[in-house]
């Protein structure tokens, strides 16, 4: 659900973006450190848009990768606490916590059990 809600949102976005971008289409100067560019004021918000999704696209990669990177060594350290202990998990599914029966396949071996009893009597 919120990978859906941003998806709207970044829609919600680019409209207003594209909206704002066409209706501003005069020609500005633009000031860099090597000299001046006359361009579209469009192609400035477009391309400054564009260029602010990919610096918070790779940082999300970075942080990402990063977090992967600890969850590794995190399952390498517990490795080998498990190695030098000698623990192991219980299985999920073991004779000591038998696994939820649903209302119907309870009511079924109740009814089984009843048989069962009336049968030896």
């Amino acid at each position: 659900m919120r990978i859906q809600w941003s998806l709207l949102a970044g829609l919600i976005f680019a409209l207003i973006t594209a909206v704002f971008a066409v209706i501003n289409v005069e020609p500005v100067r633009v000031n860099l450190l090597f000299g001046n560019v006359q361009l579209p004021l469009i192609l400035l918000i477009l391309g400054c848009t564009l260029l602010g999704g990919v610096i918070v696209g790779s940082y999300g990669i970075f942080l990402q990768y990063k977090l992967q990177k600890k969850w590794k060594l995190a399952e390498g350290k517990l490795q080998q606490v498990l190695e030098a202990t000698g623990y192991s998990f219980p299985d999920e599914q073991s004779d000591e916590h038998p696994k939820e029966q649903s209302d119907e396949e309870a009511e079924q071996s109740k009814k089984e059990k009843g048989n069962e009893s009336a049968n030896e009597s």
